[in-house]
């Protein structure tokens, strides 16, 4: 074999090996994707039944019934437009309450979302710039008011936290 042969095999070699490599490493990365599916969506059939994704709402009120004697929890999950039940066995975040935004990860299971992990989302109000600058049309066709997206100061916004000196 001449030695632009022997090169040319080499080449070929390692560019099977990183074509492998790739295809491994992007079947691994599928497998790791968690897909967010909201109320609607997971009763319109989009969200995969044999699969782990995670569902985002808010929970209903008077819908948190607790079993006595377990960590067996279970409640409806909204989006305002249709509701899931999701059932979860395990220690709630202290933010989990009812009208609470939360997002729960798990699976389908006869129409009932079976979660392994819930998360609580805090109350958060900030909205960036770019989102309230294109809702301020919309909210002035509904005669809500845009509120100013100027930054507070660094003083005053020290001072507002707990802890902070």
């Amino acid at each position: 074999m001449t030695p632009r042969q022997k090169r040319m095999v080499a080449v070929a070699a390692i560019i099977a090996g990183v074509g492998i490599a790739t295809a491994f490493a992007l079947q691994a990365f599928n497998k790791n994707l968690l897909y967010y599916y909201s109320p609607t969506q997971i009763s319109a059939g989009e969200a995969p039944s044999s699969r782990t994704f995670r569902v985002g709402g808010l929970v209903e009120n008077g819908s948190v019934k607790r079993e006595p004697g377990s960590l067996e929890v279970r409640f409806t999950l909204t989006d305002f437009n249709k509701e899931i039940g999701v059932s979860y066995t395990g220690i709630l975040p202290d933010l989990f309450r009812e009208g609470q935004g939360i997002i729960a990860r798990g699976k389908l299971d006869n129409g009932q979302f079976v979660a392994e992990e819930v998360l609580a989302k805090h109350d958060e109000n900030y909205m960036p710039p770019e989102v309230k600058d294109s809702l301020k049309p919309h909210m002035g066709a509904a005669g809500g008011t845009a509120q100013s997206t100027a930054p507070a100061p660094a003083a005053a916004t020290a001072a507002a936290q707990p802890g902070s000196t």
